[in-house]
This record gives structure tokens, sequence and C-alpha cells, in this order.
């Protein structure tokens, strides 16, 4: 990509200085976890990722080296034995603090890396509605679960198809947790994909972000009184990010407030939440904030 062109203009308005090294970031390969499944049979054979790197702040990921691959392999129940992931897709979904017994709503659940934290928490009781708008990527969703999540736990996971406003005009004060990892620009795969970066303008940062906020104004009114709300993208645009936040306070006032987001191993600290940039991280992009429904 040229530094002339729009793409690159208009972030390195948003970013001044720090724009080429984020830049170079996004083109190159992002660092992974291996995050161990722990539903099901574990197996007591010893197995290779497990020579791999782990920090405490993130319990149960194996940090995959660099130009190495980690292949999941099934274990003596069927199951697969990890899920190959961003760490920041991790620390997203443990931000949710889902708790046994709860009713979740993982909004656009697809491909399923972070349903599957969900369901882990929840795995002795409550259940877990694991939506996508998408038929294809409700396929891959849905083979993702039977991959990695027992029969018996299966029956409390539910795979839905409906666009995720529908769950707020429909179903209010109905989910003690949301999770909305909401549809975003994604800039990383942009520089990808020439097509994309042809087709690319702030405009379409600027429609994503309302289909952003109706679907976050959506999960507000599905979430119970007191219930929490994780929003997350995996966009560098503050635009889909902080911005989307900051006109739900507006909006909605009283009604909900912000809670602190523990930025974890990596993270940053924005206006109204985390960001994990792969410049300075070595994974993501990935944004993410609390906020908790009043009383």
């Amino acid at each position: 990509m040229q530094p002339t062109h729009p793409f690159y203009l208009h972030f390195n308005k948003v970013y001044g200085d720090r724009w080429p090294a984020l830049f170079a970031a996004l083109q190159n390969s992002e660092t992974q976890v291996a995050r161990v499944n722990n539903l099901g049979v574990q197996d007591s054979t010893a197995k290779p990722w497990q020579s791999f790197e782990t920090k405490e702040q993130l319990p149960g990921c194996f940090w995959i080296p660099a130009g190495q691959g980690s292949h999941p392999e099934r274990r003596s129940d069927e199951m697969l034995d990890t899920y190959v992931m961003d760490p920041a897709s991790v620390m997203v979904a443990r931000a949710l603090d889902a708790q046994p017994g709860d009713k979740l709503l993982d909004m656009c659940a697809a491909p399923g890396g972070k349903s599957l934290i969900l369901i882990e928490a929840i795995a002795e009781e409550g259940e877990i509605f694991c939506n996508d708008l998408s038929p294809e990527r409700r396929e891959r969703l849905k083979k993702v679960i039977q991959q990695y999540v027992p029969r018996n736990v299966r029956d409390r996971v539910w795979v839905t198809g409906k666009d995720g406003v529908q769950f707020g005009l429909k179903e209010a004060n109905s989910f003690d947790r949301i999770l909305l990892d909401a549809p975003c620009s994604g800039e990383r795969h942009i520089l990808e994909n020439p097509k994309a970066q042809d087709e690319w303008s702030p405009r379409r940062t600027e429609h994503l972000a309302t289909r952003q906020y109706s679907l976050l104004a959506a999960a507000l009114l599905a979430v119970k009184p007191g219930g929490r709300i994780v929003y997350s993208t995996c966009s560098i645009s503050p635009a889909e990010n902080d911005d989307v936040i900051r006109k739900l306070l507006k909006k909605k006032k009283d009604a909900v407030k912000l809670l602190p987001a523990d930025p974890g191993v990596g993270g940053e600290a924005t206006e109204f939440g985390v960001a994990y940039m792969p410049d300075r991280s070595g994974f993501g992009p990935l944004y993410f904030a609390v906020i908790e429904k009043s009383e």
C-alpha cells in the first residue's frame, strides 16, 4: 500500500508518529496461543504445546513460538485438546466474568473461540445462546462447538441465527451477561486483501459504527438490570471503539455505567476501555470495554 492511499492517510492522521510502526506490525504474523480445552476428559499423555511458554496473567494458554504452528489433537473422548486464538480474545471473553448458573448471550459468536471460554465458565449449570447472523459463519460455529464441547454440556448451548438487534426488541431483561464482539472493519484483514483496500473509505467505518451502536443498544435492552456487557472489536479505528461507548454513555446516561477494564497482558488503557495493538503487544488489534446496566 502506498503512503498516498486514503487508508494510510486516514490512520496516519489518527495515530500520528505511531502510525508507521503500527502499519508495519499489522502486516506481520500475529502472536497466538493454544488455549487448553478444559471440558470433558483430560488426557495424561504429554503434548508438544506443553513445552511452550506460559504467562501467569493468562492461565491455561501456551504461547506459540514465532514461526511454529500448533495443531489441536483429538483426546480419548474425541474432543479436540486446544483451540488456537489471539491471546487478546481470551482476555476479552474472560472480562465478561461469566459465572455458573448465568444465562449468557454471545451476540456475534462465530468462529467460536470466545464462546468456548464462556461455555467453560458455566459448564456445570447455566445456558448460553451463541448467535451469528451469517449462515456460513454459523456452520463454522456449530462445528467448533461439536469438536470441543461434550454432548452433556452441549444440551445447554443454543446456536441461533438472529439479527442481534432482535434480542433487544424481543428478549428484554433476559440475560445475565452479554458478549458483543461486533462486526468491524478488521484493518489487519484489509491489508491482506487488495480488493478490500480498493473498496475502503472512511464512510465504511462510519456505517459500521452506526451498526455497532445499534447492536450495543440492543444488548443493553437484553441484559438484566445489574448485568454486564463486554463490547469488543478487532478494529484500530476509535470511531468503532471508544466513540461507540461514548455515544452509549451520552445517550443512555444513568441507565448504564462503565466498569474498570483490566489490561491484562500487553493491553493499553483507552478513554473507556483497553486496546491490544500489535506494535506494542505483538498481537491484536483488539479493543474492549466493560459496561453494566443500572439496577
